[in-house]
């Protein structure tokens, strides 16, 4: 069997397939039991109204009966697909042997997944680092700021705008979305923000993309430089390498390198928020690894578990000797023996089925796929991505720019209608964002790219 083969069994053959138009009545009875039984603080049953039977590999078969193509793989959690058999065998497995007991206590699981994370890392972290193990990607973030506050004895964090971090107390004032930051009080981090080099939608005055992470490279050492901004003594710098809920936007080649120069001249520690897009998702296993730049601290999560909840941070070896020797992070459910099970298998079976390789190769098509259908269609303003973690953002108006909301949302529910699973993101809610699992096929993929397109079609049409 191929590797093609091997990856088509994983998915439901049947998918796309619309048998009730969504929401059928089983999916409808559910929601309604949830809306009785459930906060109505929920994001996700209102853009994806239906309920979940099964799940394969990049599909997705609802309690209807309908088969659905998924490109939002959990928000970009299972890279190696729903039900992933390796990944099963591991958790049956460990399910034999325990499941919990305290979370600091060695055994073979934690050990096969520490090994396996270490060796992935990036190369300047590579035999160089400590690790700290938690539940969540926030979990993560505020556990990075905290080490940097830590070690470097300096308050301040400086932040981007676009960001998303989580939303725990802490690291929520990180995060750029302000009616999330309300759930923090009083802020417990003091934050200073910079603008993100967003290339289609430069921040700053600049003539390209590289002008304009220049540009926010320059203004971010001025903040840093100039006693007088008011920005106080920084000790970390937390960055997507490309933005996630901010829009899927990639920097400029020239910013993050500028940003670890900047950080090394400041004294300052770089944190890179790889949750989402580690494990493979841009074809490497970190982001960081396109741009040539190593962090200070690195937070990882979604991925990194295999599916089932864990998150860890990954720092400079040197850092470990400033730290307390047993009081400087906690939590019961941290290092969850299932989830280092469900993480340690889902790196060998990325590493066996060279699916980086394949991420890269089927990653670039997509994109030049969706960039092919952005010339035809006056809807699509922009397409940008690598591997497979790529925006098309959606504009009333190419010339204006002027962003497209309510496409975006009504490009998602007719997707879901004809059985793509897309969601969107963006400082305007106007970008749809295609996050596969890393195992999706080519036909599922060319499938989803047709039906995407009649869509566009459609709307274009319609917008005229």
């Amino acid at each position: 069997m191929t590797i093609e083969q091997e990856l088509e069994s994983l998915s439901f053959s049947e998918a796309p397939k619309i048998v009730v138009k969504p929401s059928g009545p089983k999916s409808l009875e559910l929601l309604n039991a949830q809306r009785e039984l459930e906060t109505k603080s929920l994001i996700y049953p209102k853009a994806f109204r239906f309920a979940i039977d099964a799940a394969r590999g990049a599909t997705i078969r609802d309690v209807d009966g309908n088969y659905y193509i998924d490109w939002v793989a959990g928000i970009a959690v299972m890279n190696v697909g729903h039900n992933n058999p390796y990944v099963v065998q591991a958790i049956k497995e460990q399910l034999d042997r325990y499941w919990h007991w305290m979370s600091e206590v060695p055994s073979e699981a934690r050990i096969r997944f520490l090994r396996n994370l270490h060796s992935i890392l990036p190369e300047g972290l590579r035999g160089k680092a400590k690790v700290m193990t938690s539940v969540t990607g926030a979990d993560a973030c505020e556990t990075a700021i905290a080490l940097a506050r830590w070690v470097t004895k300096k308050p301040v964090i400086l932040a981007f705008e676009g960001a998303y971090h989580g939303v725990h107390q802490g690291i929520v004032m990180a995060t750029a979305k302000t009616e999330l930051q309300l759930y923090a009080g009083t802020p417990l981090v003091n934050v200073v923000r910079a603008p993100y080099p967003y290339p289609y939608r430069c921040p700053l005055p600049a003539k390209d993309a590289e002008d304009c992470g220049n540009a926010v490279l320059s203004y971010i050492d001025h903040l840093l430089s100039d006693p007088y901004t008011g920005v106080g003594e920084v000790g970390a710098i937390i960055v997507e390498p490309i933005q996630g809920e901010g829009g899927y936007i990639v920097p400029p080649r020239n910013f993050l390198r500028g940003l670890r120069e900047i950080a090394d001249k400041h004294g300052i520690l770089l944190i890179a928020d790889e949750v989402q897009t580690g494990v493979g998702r841009t074809g490497k296993w970190w982001a960081v690894e396109h741009f040539g730049v190593t962090p200070d601290i690195m937070c990882i999560s979604k991925a990194i578990g295999g599916g089932i909840p864990t998150s860890v941070v990954a720092y400079r070896a040197e850092y470990d000797e400033k730290l307390p020797d047993d009081t400087f992070h906690f939590g019961t459910y941290r290092a969850n023996p299932l989830a280092l099970a469900a993480g340690a298998a889902a790196i060998e079976y990325i590493q066996s089925r060279n699916l980086l390789d394949r991420t890269v190769q089927l990653g670039n098509y997509a994109r030049e796929a969706f960039e092919d259908i952005a010339e035809r269609y006056p809807i699509i303003g922009d397409v940008r991505g690598i591997g497979f973690m790529i925006g098309v953002e959606l504009v009333k108006n190419k010339s204006t720019k002027e962003p497209g909301t309510e496409l975006a949302s009504e490009v998602r529910r007719r997707l879901f209608e004809r059985g793509v699973l897309m969601h969107t993101c963006g400082h305007f809610g106007n970008v749809m964002r295609f996050m596969a699992p890393l195992v999706l096929t080519k036909r599922h993929l060319d499938e989803g790219i047709r039906i995407f397109e009649d869509v566009i079609k459609e709307l274009s049409r319609e917008a005229k």
